[in-house]
């Protein structure tokens, strides 16, 4: 049996440094997979709505000898990378079913524009694409097929047998790849951390990034707000360059190199602290908060944007299941407004940082509080609960 090892998954991408005459033959074949993935769902759409007749990816990729004699220049374009475009549109409407399926927000496939269509997959390795190891240092050699050697870091080795190389381009114009590979499962779990039988509860706030059960703060670093001032300068002189112009373009590219530098270091955060409470904690408790709705707050939606809550959920699930912990989502009703100590319950307003029951006397802070909650009902869901409420003073 064999497990696989995404890179894709926050790991680290490979840094790639293709000439000048590579990078634009990278841009010309986004352009041309762009326009094979809006082609493939402008004849979806119109085939279900002139015929009610609903295409497959096998139909779709059937017609792309024929669509390179019609156009040439698609000759150019590796097959498999051409295959992937038809495949994502194919990958898109199976997300829209399932979402209708599930009652959530549809949101139908649209079409791209070349701006939003900034990646290639390669599919095979050895023949699409192969990895050569360098002979200084962390340098590496990228191997794609039609395009020659392209030069790579090797931030670590690859272990495994690689299985799709996808290259990307940033918003800044630096590329990159991310591989991912196949390992045997024996080779999987005995890389897992080892066990730890701890629990914690963690609740996720504004004023610290999150407290957690055992009584630590992992404190809020505001990454945006840190940045703000000299974002709005940029987009500042963004606005007074004339549209069209190369200036522009410029400096929508130093725009755009503040917004990724506050993502790599929101990222790098995140990264850090979920590993940190992998090691220590083997089940973690968190709340199940549905963020896309609470970001429509007007007066708090920049500090949850800021804080990337569903960014650090994602990466704490990720990572339990490659390390071998459990994550327990609980109902976010109520955490802050029980007692952890007696289960009595009051009004707690946003404004109250500190949660000062009447019936038994405990003073806490708001979110400690809440973590504690928090843990006992993961302890609930997974059936270790064993806590007794103790009576309150006077009765």
């Amino acid at each position: 049996m064999l497990g696989f090892a995404d890179e894709r998954m926050g790991r680290p991408m490979r840094l790639v440094y293709p000439t000048h005459k590579q990078v634009s033959t990278l841009q010309a074949w986004l352009g041309l997979c762009c326009e094979v993935y809006n082609a493939a769902l402008d004849e979806r759409k119109s085939a279900y709505r002139m015929a009610g007749v609903s295409l497959s990816y096998e139909s779709q990729c059937a017609e792309l000898p024929g669509c390179k004699r019609v156009r040439p220049e698609l000759g150019e374009v590796p097959s498999q990378v051409l295959q992937d475009a038809v495949k994502r549109v194919d990958r898109a409407f199976d997300d829209f079913f399932r979402r209708v399926e599930n009652r959530e927000v549809p949101g139908y496939p649209r079409f791209r524009s070349r701006s939003r269509y900034a990646s290639l997959t390669f599919k095979q390795y050895g023949n699409s694409f192969n990895l050569l190891p360098g002979t200084k240092g962390n340098k590496g050699t990228l191997v794609l097929t039609k395009l020659g050697h392209v030069k790579m870091i090797m931030h670590r080795p690859i272990k495994g047998t690689p299985k799709t190389a996808i290259v990307k381009r940033t918003q800044t114009g630096k590329w990159f790849v991310s591989i991912s590979v196949e390992i045997p499962k024996e080779e999987a779990l005995s890389s897992r951390l080892p066990e730890a039988g701890e629990a914690v509860g963690i609740d996720v706030g504004l004023s610290t990034f999150a407290y957690l059960s055992t009584g630590e703060a992992i404190a809020n670093p505001r990454f945006f707000r840190a940045e703000e001032a000299a974002f709005a300068r940029v987009q500042r002189k963004l606005s007074k360059a004339p549209k069209g112009s190369k200036k522009r373009t410029k400096k929508r590219k130093v725009v755009a190199r503040v917004y990724e530098r506050i993502g790599n270091r929101r990222k790098n955060f995140i990264e850090q602290e979920v590993c940190k409470l992998m090691k220590r904690f083997g089940l973690l408790a968190v709340e199940a908060l549905v963020v896309r709705n609470m970001i429509r707050n007007p007066k708090l939606a920049k500090s949850i944007a800021d804080v990337s809550w569903s960014q650090f959920f994602g990466r704490l699930q990720a990572k339990a299941e490659e390390a071998g912990r459990q994550v327990v989502r609980v109902n976010p009703a109520y955490t802050s407004q029980i007692c952890s100590a007696c289960g009595h319950c009051q009004p707690m307003p946003l404004s109250v940082r500190v949660y000062e029951c009447p019936h038994c006397g405990l003073v806490i802070d708001r979110d400690h509080n809440g973590s504690k909650n928090i843990l006992v009902e993961a302890f609930i869901a997974v059936g270790r609960h064993s806590r007794v409420i103790p009576e309150a003073p006077g009765l």
